[in-house]
């Protein structure tokens, strides 16, 4: 019995998506719950599992193929596990035979298109992809090969074979956007084209806040079953408490309206393989530091392993993001529509600051907010940063609300 593999529904806010990566090939065997395929939307990487056991026969769909939602993409022959191995093993015979007649069947379209172009003959190109497949570098390296190989009659001439200019190659690599990429490169222009967009610096002494974490990030770990304690925990809570005296931080602009958030979904910029994405914590305001870290982590696994759900990246009212991690000392970060404000977060440097007449060594970061000075004006965005460096540089502050 053929059961059909399709496309998931898509959310109402995804239109379409692309074929990222088959994990099985015709002729494969696959088990009931079995990861067949990834599905890349402009939001995240949905997961396709096999629905029963059995076998892939039919794939209707190629990697970087455009997909709906609910379209059919492949098939599978639902059998006992078992009789997989044999139809894997003639499945195999065949897609050789068939490699052998015609080559272009086992090349990417990336691959096909840059041959058709160059007039490559696919037969004579060898694939280095999964099961032999030719990729767009197979056809590239083939194209290179004649040249490189060129030169050899004319050998003999002495000065041709000592010239130095030769002795590097200069490769390129052409590969279209994820769908990931093209998206948040499109958001990024659009916040800046249609934002008056501007930031605001400060800097904040960490030493107290790296003063508790030494204190108490081992009682901290064990009391909260593993989960450490970082500063971002810290920095959540003091944007919280931030934006509940100043509403117009956690607004929003749609069309001529404003839109005030009564609740605090921070956004927490996470740096994946495939791009950068935000997942959301809710209700920052009633969360524990100990909630925020573990939800912090929980969402970083997830980004890594591609399993972010897209209702964990829709919605928030504000955005933290830390280039710190990678060593940045100062930038200024980029909106995140429709929300009007960021925090940046920078590297901790130790620099010699005045305190009481003296100068003194103190671990310092640069702040950074980017807000829409169409909504926000100059002195509601200095105080709701003198705001956070306060609490951040006296935590007691968040305790006591002062």
């Amino acid at each position: 019995m053929a059961i059909e593999i399709k496309a998931p529904q898509f959310p109402e806010s995804v239109e379409e998506g692309s074929i990222a990566t088959w994990h099985k090939q015709v002729g494969e065997a696959v088990s009931r719950d079995e990861l067949i395929v990834d599905i890349e939307t402009d939001k995240t990487v949905l997961e396709v599992v096999a629905a029963e056991d059995g076998v892939l026969t039919e794939i209707m769909k190629q990697e970087g193929d455009i997909v709906l939602s609910q379209e059919l993409i492949g098939k599978i022959e639902a059998g006992a596990v078992a009789s997989a191995p044999a139809k894997q093993a003639e499945a195999t015979a065949a897609t050789a035979a068939e490699s052998q007649a015609d080559a272009a069947l086992a090349a990417n379209p990336a691959a096909k298109k840059l041959a058709e172009e160059n007039n490559i003959d696919l037969a004579s190109v060898k694939g280095t992809g999964k099961d032999g497949r030719i990729l767009k570098e197979d056809v590239q390296n083939a194209m290179a090969a004649p040249k490189a190989a060129a030169p050899a009659p004319a050998a003999p001439a002495p000065a041709k074979a000592s010239a130095p200019a030769l002795t590097g190659e200069r490769v390129e690599k052409r590969v279209p956007m994820t769908r990931l990429r093209a998206t948040i490169a499109k958001r990024l222009l659009d916040a800046q084209h249609n934002a008056a967009m501007l930031t605001t610096f400060n800097e904040v002494n960490m030493g107290p806040l790296m003063d508790l974490r030494k204190q108490y990030k081992d009682l901290f770990e064990k009391t909260h079953n593993g989960t450490r304690l970082g500063f971002m925990g810290f920095f959540v809570k003091a944007a919280a408490e931030a934006l509940k005296r100043f509403p117009a931080v956690n607004a929003s602009i749609d069309g001529n309206d404003i839109v005030y958030h009564g609740y605090y979904d921070i956004g927490v910029a996470v740096s994946t393989e495939r791009g950068l994405v935000v997942p959301v914590l809710r209700d920052c305001d009633r969360m524990s530091i100990a909630e925020v870290e573990g939800g912090i982590k929980d969402y970083a696994v997830a980004a890594k392993d591609g399993k972010l759900a897209i209702e964990d990246m829709t919605g928030g009212t504000f955005t933290i993001t830390n280039g710190g991690v990678f060593g940045s000392l100062l930038s200024t970060p980029i909106l995140n529509p429709p929300q009007t404000a960021i925090l940046g977060m920078h590297k901790i440097q130790e620099r010699p600051t005045a305190v009481n007449g003296q100068v003194v060594i103190q671990p310092m970061m640069y702040l950074a907010l980017s807000y829409d000075h169409r909504m926000i004006d100059g002195k509601d965005a200095v105080q709701f940063l003198v705001a956070i460096k306060d609490m951040l540089e006296d935590p007691a502050r968040m305790l006591l609300d002062v």
